[in-house]
């Protein structure tokens, strides 16, 4: 059998590292910018003002650690005039509408900032000299969902039933066309990921199942699941973020490996809502729970699991916390957070405790 080689983040290959990351105020991205600055990269960071309330990037103070500039990536001329003067060396791109719920609510919206933002983003670095690398995230949602056993390969067909899928599905599209037509031949490695579901502490956005869960066990209220039985490739952030590290310091040295990556637990650890909700009452010391099967809302998708076999050969790249740890870790970050512990500090231990592991 083939030996795998475990790869993580190196804080040698970051340190004075010029890197672009979009998105850096919303969950993500903080957990991603404070991960950078322990390693010593000069990260500037281009994104909308915090969107919840109270936001990660405000609570751990994110923004005393890199430059950070209020853009929306819609403005193609702002975001060109960024992009020119961070010269960054590696790009990072999480910026986005995320939430499949509220896409149903802004579909335009949503559109035009996966779609173009993206674009706007890509068009940029056409200009800049000093680009070598560029992760493109987008979701493990851009695959068209046929409520199969079988978990979506980076080969399998793109589609979108959902404003938000659709849209990042069509930014995948965006993504191979620019790498094709202008930047590969530049030596510019541009990869998109595809990240599964995510938790941690400092999610704060609504419908997202453990923000929701501890909202309303917080306040002593019961949390009501609308689709128990749904599916998804749970993850903690730090899976999908060491993921993205480790697949821009790849790309430095071989760029021809630019593609779209898979980043997920593996496919048979995948679990319904209710197994982890259960998980995260138990963690939390208990929690009420109202289950409505067949609940009325908006179309999601019942079942997705990713192959991430890729990740594991080519990169190196493979889980280190499962499921039961995953959700342990967020639900007493919260806990630990309500009880007045230091938010920057509670993600620095996390990311001490993930990177010991590793």
């Amino acid at each position: 059998m083939e030996k795998l080689v475990t790869m993580r983040p190196t804080s040698g290959f970051w340190r004075d590292k010029r890197v672009l990351l979009t998105g850096h105020t919303g969950f993500k991205g903080s957990w991603l910018a404070l991960w950078l600055e322990r390693m010593g990269a000069r990260v500037t960071g281009l994104a909308l003002a915090p969107q919840t309330q109270p936001s990660l990037f405000e609570a751990a103070q994110v923004a005393s650690g890199l430059s950070s500039h209020l853009c929306d990536v819609r403005d193609a001329a702002a975001v060109a005039r960024m992009v020119a003067a961070a010269a960054p060396e590696i790009v990072l791109h999480l910026a986005a509408q995320p939430l499949v719920r509220a896409s149903y609510a802004a579909p335009l919206d949503t559109m035009s900032t996966n779609i173009m933002g993206t674009a706007h983003l890509l068009e940029a670095l056409r200009a800049v000299a000093t680009v070598r690398v560029a992760v493109m995230v987008t979701t493990d949602k851009v695959y068209q969902n046929l409520e199969q056993i079988y978990p979506y390969r980076e080969g399998d067909a793109l589609g979108g039933h959902d404003p938000y899928s659709a849209s990042k599905a069509a930014s995948e599209l965006v993504i191979a066309s620019y790498r094709a037509a202008f930047l590969a031949d530049r030596g510019v490695a541009v990869a998109s990921a595809r990240a599964g579901n995510v938790i941690g502490g400092g999610d704060w956005s609504q419908d997202r199942l453990l923000p929701d869960a501890i909202r309303a066990w917080s306040s002593g209220q019961t949390l009501v699941l609308r689709s128990p039985q749904a599916t998804r490739p749970w993850q903690h952030v730090l899976e999908p973020l060491a993921g993205y590290l480790c697949l821009a310091e790849r790309l430095w040295d071989r760029p021809e490996l630019a593609a779209a990556f898979n980043f997920g637990p593996e496919p048979h650890e995948a679990a319904a809502v209710e197994h982890v909700i259960r998980l995260a009452a138990r963690a939390f010391g208990g929690g009420s729970v109202d289950i409505h099967e067949g609940a009325q809302g908006p179309h999601e998708a019942g079942r997705l699991a990713l192959e991430t076999a890729k990740v594991r050969h080519v990169l190196g790249v493979i889980p280190h916390w499962g499921l039961d740890a995953a959700v342990e870790r967020s639900v007493r970050w919260y806990r630990r957070f309500v009880d007045g512990e230091d938010a920057r500090a509670l993600c620095a231990a996390d990311i001490d405790a993930f990177e010991a592991h590793a």
